[in-house]
């Protein structure tokens, strides 16, 4: 069933998609495009999932994804932090728990 959120996602998947080059996330360039971006099935091999499932969610019919499929595909389409917490907003209606910051570790507190 498409709803108002559902079609906000599908519409945001699609530019996001549509803004990627092949190349650009290390795929190999096969022939000429029709449309400018990535093919449903490449996003859907970058962020492993099955194609029949992306391209349901892609046209709005699929039922709510998982936060770690969210961020898979957020990941696959080279989203930045506010467009992954945008991604989950629209998809799921809450923000994503924030993803852990690495902070280097002092010299002190390293093994010698």
């Amino acid at each position: 069933m498409r709803t108002g959120r559902n079609e906000e996602l599908a519409q945001f998947l699609r530019a996001m998609r549509a803004r990627l080059r092949p190349d650009d996330v290390g795929l190999p360039v096969q022939g000429r495009r029709r449309t400018p971006g990535l093919r449903r099935q490449e996003v859907a091999q970058l962020a492993a999932v099955s194609v029949e499932w992306y391209v349901r969610l892609e046209q709005g019919r699929a039922s709510e994804p998982g936060t770690a499929v969210l961020d898979a595909l957020a990941q696959a389409l080279r989203l930045s932090s506010a467009e992954r917490r945008h991604l989950h907003v629209i998809a799921r209606g809450e923000a994503p728990v924030p993803r852990p910051v690495c902070l280097p570790v002092s010299e002190s507190l390293r093994a010698p």
